[in-house]
């Protein structure tokens, strides 16, 4: 088994890609490593690799952040040992699908906008779904909606784009313009942690 590595954007996370789907749909974020025992067994395994603080899934990646005090020369042979072996037992990634969906709505939160603004609403998911979530994917990470009022957009950053020094920029100079150019209702983009 082959597994690619790729920097991010974030300096204190690397993208792992092993060649094989991790999630079938959606995506993963675990914080803690007791929150990804219980859900993954691969996370489980990652977080028993010391200066792992974060591990997200997407469709084809897996993206492990570590604590600025350990370094990747170190760190990166026993996190590539630790996904070959998770794809080498058979185990699944999940240890059920309700357990990712309990973990993304635990994550996501409830989305609030008013019945008003539903077509502005959908409108801003169409374009965050086809253009700005591929790009984000492909430096393993996710962005999702989660509000809209008074002209504000509001976002949740996942995996390698949650902490990375240029998410701001992102937010402000990439997405807010995309989403101002095509919604003229949309006046700025805030981050929810």
């Amino acid at each position: 088994m082959f597994i690619q590595t790729e920097s991010t954007p974030n300096p204190a996370t690397l993208k792992f890609l092993p060649g094989k789907v991790v999630l079938d749909e959606g995506t993963a974020d675990f914080r803690d490593a007791e929150s990804a025992r219980s859900a993954s067994p691969l996370a489980g395994r990652l977080f028993d690799v010391p200066g792992v603080v974060g591990v997200f899934y997407g469709y084809d990646f897996v993206t492990v952040t570590k604590n600025d005090d350990y370094d990747w020369q170190h760190l990166k042979p026993a996190i590539l040992g630790a996904i070959m072996e998770h794809f080498m037992s058979g185990q699944p990634v999940m240890t059920s699908v309700s357990h990712a969906a309990d973990s993304a709505a635990h994550d996501e939160g409830e989305e609030f906008y008013s019945k008003d603004d539903e077509e502005i609403v959908l409108t801003i998911k169409e374009l965050l779904d086809t253009r700005v979530r591929p790009a984000v994917a492909q430096d393993g990470g996710d962005i999702t909606f989660r509000g809209y009022e008074n002209g504000t957009v509001f976002l949740h950053m996942k995996g390698a784009c949650a902490g990375c020094p240029s998410s701001t920029a992102t937010l402000k100079h990439g997405i807010q313009n995309l989403l101002r150019h095509f919604v003229p209702e949309v006046q700025q983009v805030e981050q929810i942690v």
